[in-house]
């Protein structure tokens, strides 16, 4: 079964989801349609890449990610399919605003193909200037989910043209690193650029540091440390995190993304 995964900024308040759900039964009713989510920050290209970031390798193979997050509806921004391949030989097809949404992907995988959404039989028969979900990228996620090459639904893009955004990357110092807050969760835990690669072998010897809180080592669970403690740990997604346990740390902390992380090395106590 060809599976279609869905983020937006629409949130489910109004009946935007469940329409471009609706359009993409209408024209492949044997697809799967999984919500990735709709709550990215209306309007927020880097919150919406980091998403897709950090999940779209879970998906099955030949996985179409209709992606929705376009401050840019209705101007000359383009609407594209971008086919990638991963390092581990898995493809997956994105259909999206040309805004940045896939550079953190781009780094870490290879492009197919890329096209812009310029051929209207794909589309709805009335495309408004205010929903592109509905009548372009929706329909193109079904049409290449029912079996339609990516060649078919628009001219070729050349890859360099691809729009990208400044995207963080950590920076390597003398004694560590620098890291950039790059999201925080609905629980308040602070998500770093920083993978769990650049700090092995040795956990325990980093002091990480950002604005009111410097934390010790890095922890393997929030139980680590006792209720209301600072605590940095890898979390899920594989990057350096730092978290309150059973609090809320960009909340207590007055941080968020875009915020500085300082992760020094230590000489081990004997």
């Amino acid at each position: 079964m060809p599976t279609i995964a869905l983020l937006t900024d629409f949130g489910l308040q109004d009946t935007y989801v469940g329409v471009m759900k609706g359009v993409i039964q209408t024209i492949a009713p044997n697809t799967a349609v999984i919500d990735l989510t709709h709550e990215v920050p209306p309007q927020d290209v880097r919150a919406g890449a980091f998403h897709l970031l950090v999940s779209y390798r879970y998906f099955p193979a030949g996985t179409c990610f209709c992606a929705v997050v376009d401050p840019g509806v209705g101007t000359t921004r383009r609407p594209i399919a971008v086919a990638v391949r991963t390092a581990e030989d898995t493809a997956y097809t994105f259909v999206l605003p040309d805004n940045g949404l896939l550079t953190p992907i781009l780094d870490e995988s290879e492009v197919v193909q890329a096209v812009v959404l310029d051929t209207p039989r794909y589309h709805l028969p009335n495309v408004s200037h205010t929903f592109h979900g509905r009548d372009i990228f929706a329909p193109v996620a079904a049409h290449l989910a029912a079996g339609v090459p990516i060649s078919d639904v628009g001219t070729p893009l050349p890859l360099h043209e691809l729009v990208r955004i400044e995207w963080p990357h950590p920076q390597p110092s003398a004694d560590g690193w620098l890291a950039t807050v790059v999201h925080a969760d609905h629980f308040g835990n602070l998500i770093t650029n920083l993978r769990a690669e650049d700090l092995l072998p040795d956990v325990r010897n980093w002091l990480i540091a950002t604005g009111p809180v410097q934390i010790q080592g890095i922890s393997r669970t929030f139980g680590d440390v006792a209720p209301g403690m600072p605590v940095a740990y890898i979390g899920s997604s594989g990057f350096l995190e730092l978290a309150v346990r059973q609090g809320n740390a960009r909340r207590q902390w007055g941080i968020g993304p875009g915020a500085m992380v300082r992760v020094v090395r230590i000489t081990p106590s004997h």
